[in-house]
């Protein structure tokens, strides 16, 4: 039994056609759409590129230019054919072309179904390489002097103020590493010789942040340098005071700007996805519709539609019966029952034979 069968009439045949080919025009927009989403991600990732470590945040943007490359494609060719579909002769054209159209336009939408579900699964890989990515380049933020780490620096400093951060997790990572280059340090000074033999690995390590993470709006001046130290500071209190710079990590405030953009992109792509499959299930119908009409000979009368020609059970049984018997057509079956019917033919007995035969009588 037909699923969702439709009785469809000329003048209905026709309209569907005309709004199918309206829907696949519609349908190229979307393809550029998500094609300049994928764009302006892949974009926006390689702007910070430098504070990322080399992981698959790229292959979400990457997916979504290819499939808005493919949607522009599919959708101009569902014009065309459904544009041909008004006509009946013109029809006979495409009769053989639609079904596999249909099934690879299928797959296609589904594929821009996991481009939006991507879009909300992608978190802790970017998360990842976004902790790893900053953890490296806190690291080398002094090495201003070697090729390769010398814009290290402005990144992050940039960074910090743009997205009104400091440090990875916190403004307390910049304790645990030594951040000032030791080309402004005075190696003669016994107060930095103490601190330095003091400290972990050598390090000159201190309780101070860049000036890249005070807080520009803080009624008082930024306290970026022993900021535990409460004794250093005229009425200030390290516990209880709010402090003047920024407290939020990079890593969070990055992850909450990219997944505010995924978050948009990812609404979007299920929109279109959802308009994808509209106009699939209409050209189903145009195909289905047409092709009954042709069966039965009257290109003026009436059609039925339908969605699926049997039941969801025995289509699935059906194409799960081709997948089982795909490269068994030109092999030899072993099952008992199903040999080859020449295996068990008698061949002529060529040898002696104890059966005593007839002598034909001599014609006289």
């Amino acid at each position: 039994m037909a699923v969702l069968k439709v009785k469809f009439t000329k003048t209905r045949r026709d309209k569907l056609a005309q709004i199918l080919w309206i829907l696949n025009w519609v349908s190229v927009v979307s393809g550029i759409i998500l094609f300049s989403l994928g764009l302006f991600l892949k974009i926006e990732i390689k702007k910070r590129n430098e504070v990322m470590a080399k992981g698959d945040v790229n292959s979400l943007p990457n997916m979504l230019i290819s499939v808005g490359v493919i949607a522009c494609i599919i959708n101009f060719l569902g014009g065309k054919i459904c544009y041909d579909c008004s006509d009946a002769n013109k029809f006979s054209r495409w009769k053989l072309v639609m079904l596999p159209y249909i099934v690879c336009t299928f797959c296609f939408t589904f594929c821009i179904l996991v481009g939006a579900l991507m879009c909300y699964t992608m978190r802790n890989e970017l998360e990842e390489s976004l902790y790893l990515g900053l953890r490296d380049a806190i690291k080398f933020y002094k090495d201003t002097d070697i090729p390769g780490r010398c814009f290290l620096k402005k990144t992050v400093d940039m960074l910090q103020i743009g997205f009104q951060c400091c440090g990875n997790n916190g403004f307390r990572d910049w304790f645990e590493i030594q951040w000032v280059s030791a080309r402004y340090l005075n190696m003669a000074s016994k107060i930095f010789f103490y601190r330095l033999k003091s400290n972990v690995d050598g390090k000159f390590l201190v309780d101070g942040v860049p000036f890249s993470c005070c807080n520009p709006s803080s009624p008082r001046p930024c306290i970026q340098y022993q900021l535990t130290n409460n004794s250093a500071h005229y009425n200030y209190d390290f516990l209880t005071e709010e402090l003047n710079v920024w407290v939020k990590g990079c890593r969070e405030a990055l992850l909450d700007y990219y997944t505010a953009i995924m978050r948009s992109i990812g609404i979007t792509a299920l929109l279109i996805w959802l308009f994808e499959l509209s106009v699939l299930i209409g050209v189903r119908y145009l195909q289905t519709a047409m092709r009954n009409v042709l069966l039965l000979g009257d290109l003026e009368g009436e059609s039925d539609g339908w969605l699926l020609e049997n039941s969801f059970v025995e289509t699935a049984k059906y194409n799960i019966n081709i997948i089982k018997n795909l490269g068994k057509a030109n092999q030899i079956s072993t099952v008992s029952g199903m040999n080859d019917p020449n295996i068990d033919v008698q061949n002529t007995n060529c040898g002696k034979s104890n059966i005593t035969t007839k002598c034909i009588p001599a014609a006289s």
